[in-house]
């Protein structure tokens, strides 16, 4: 019997969030803690939406009826508990801590993509560091980023954060403009801009709009300050048009400027 390759494992938005925010060979974060601590919280409630668990009525997040399993069960429970619903910017702030992001690099260990490594001072451990072990899982989402950047179709079979079991994602998540293809309009965004996947100017079909997920991690990686350190030549026009009023992510960017804001007085005191 031939031997197969091992696939990369699927990944959910935060693991994959995670493994591209952080540094390969020392396991670090290549964000300060804050940053990492909040967007992963976004991630959480990106995640959560995918699956159909929440969505965003109005200004406030509120959780469906039914959802499949997920790995943030205990987070959809505080989110299904709450007697009176919260904001986006109010639930990252609620969900951002230490643990939130152990829990998830654990996973990623227990997964074999990452080590546990505990470093000791004066005899304690003091500090964890999670460098990689398996490289599989984050070269796939780096190459599905890379295609949806430049726009080219996505490889076949390619992994990536992992399909929701709920089927197609809400319509909520940015998705470069689709629009249905029927109807007087068909071939436009509501705003009237040609949509991804149709055919542009002299017949040239513009870029394929990328899956939800995918669009959900780029405008996370925008939130984080990543976007620039991962594709530093990536077309930034179209990562902001394919990120551009995703909530999780706005969420993720206010709560970011709150805290670096009581950081700047913090530090004129």
């Amino acid at each position: 019997m031939n031997a197969e390759t091992p696939k990369p494992a699927e990944l959910n938005l935060p693991q994959a969030f995670l493994l591209l925010a952080t540094n390969d060979k020392d396991g670090k974060p290549e964000v300060p803690v804050f940053a990492l601590r909040t967007t992963l919280a976004g991630a959480i409630l990106a995640e959560l939406e995918l699956i159909g668990a929440i969505e965003l009525q109005g200004k406030n997040v509120r959780a469906t009826r039914a959802a499949p399993p997920t790995d943030f069960q205990h987070e959809l429970e505080l989110i299904r508990g709450k007697s009176r619903p919260h904001t986006p910017k109010r639930w990252v702030a609620m969900l951002e801590g230490r643990a939130e992001v152990q829990r998830v690099y654990e996973r990623m260990a227990a997964l074999g993509i990452v080590e546990h490594v505990g470093e000791k001072h004066l005899g304690v451990f003091r500090s964890t560091r999670y460098p990689e072990v398996d490289h599989a899982s984050k070269a796939a989402l780096l190459k599905k980023l890379e295609a949806a950047l430049s726009g080219a179709a996505p490889v076949p079979g390619a992994p990536d954060a992992k399909t929701s079991d709920a089927g197609a994602p809400p319509s909520t998540v940015p998705d470069a403009g689709t629009s249905p293809s029927t109807g007087p309009d068909a071939g436009t965004s509501a705003a009237g801009t040609p949509v991804a996947g149709t055919p542009t100017g002299a017949g040239t079909p513009a870029a394929p709009a990328p899956d939800a997920r995918t669009t959900a991690l780029i405008a996370l990686l925008q939130a984080a300050g990543l976007f620039g350190k991962l594709f530093p030549a990536a077309d930034r026009v179209r990562a902001d048009e394919l990120a551009k009023d995703y909530w999780p992510a706005r969420a993720v960017e206010d709560e970011l400027r709150m805290i670096r804001l009581a950081q700047e007085e913090a530090a004129t005191l």
